[in-house]
């Protein structure tokens, strides 16, 4: 819309320009979108929505994430991971190592049951 067909142009000269008399016409007197929140309605927020301002947890300055790659395995699942001619050569004196490594696992969790006859003897980063 050109300049010449505006509203304006005819409050021109007038103290208030149409927007009341009291106060001058400031862009945003109270504040801009969700910021009332914690100047006008501080109870509200706080009372409906509790943390809706604000940082939650701690910074972590530099974070590789290399250094948190740990995935799990379970007890359960070991058997599978030797093969089926090492089983057979096992004895009470002669047990089988699993390197859970080898099979990109860092971590052995105990959930599940392992055969009671057999032994094993488990080499990994962690262990819960």
């Amino acid at each position: 819309m050109t300049t010449r067909l505006r509203k304006n142009r005819k409050k021109r000269g007038h103290v208030s320009a149409g927007h009341g008399c009291i106060r001058k016409h400031r862009k945003h007197p109270s504040c801009r979108g969700n910021a009332v929140g914690i100047c006008h309605y501080c109870i509200l927020f706080e009372k409906y929505y509790p943390c809706y301002f604000g940082k939650v947890g701690i910074r972590y300055f530099y974070k590789l994430c290399n250094r948190f790659y740990n995935p799990i395995v379970n007890i359960d699942k070991l058997r599978s991971m030797v093969p089926k001619d090492v089983m057979e050569k096992a004895t009470k004196d002669n047990v089988p190592l699993i390197d859970v490594t080898q099979f990109r696992y860092f971590k052995v969790l105990g959930k599940g049951f392992l055969p009671g006859d057999q032994s094993f003897i488990v080499k990994a980063k962690l262990v819960s």
